[in-house]
Parts: C-alpha cells; structure tokens; sequence
C-alpha cells in the first residue's frame, strides 16, 4: 500500500495551520519499512507547526498514525524539518 494518502492528511493539516501554505513541502521520507513523512515549512512557521510544548506536533502525529492505521500501513512518523 502507498503512503499518499498520509502524505495528503499532513498537507492539509500543515496548510491550515501556517501563514505561508504555498512554503508547505511534504514527501515521504526514509528508505525503512515504516511510513515516515517529512514536513518542511516557512522558517518564521516552524513554531506554528510544532506548537506550545510541541503539542500541535504532538496532535498532528495522533492523527497520522490514526490515519495509517485505518489504512492498514501500521505506525507513520512525522520528521518537522527545519
């Protein structure tokens, strides 16, 4: 199974979440078996997506791995790069 899907979830989430949506870049990453997307964001967004105490990272994580659960692709992983 492909990982598209998550890697369109992530978008969305991140879009919504910043004030520069048209600097939001996410790909899968890794060459393992696990499902891990990268997100790449504005510099001056980075705290927007990561969040207070990185709880908003923390959020976005719970839904990707809900997300891959119900699609059958086991744990997903999120890399905020920066």
């Amino acid at each position: 199974m492909t990982g598209k899907p998550l890697v369109e979830l992530v978008e969305i989430v991140a879009r919504a979440l910043v004030d520069r949506p048209d600097q939001v870049k996410v790909r899968p990453g890794g060459g393992d078996r696990r499902q891990r997307i990268e997100l790449s964001v504005a510099p001056d967004d980075v705290g927007k997506v990561i969040g207070k105490d990185g709880r908003t990272a923390q959020s976005i994580r719970v839904l990707l791995n809900t997300a891959a659960a119900r699609l059958g692709l086991g744990r997903a992983y999120l890399d905020i790069l920066d």
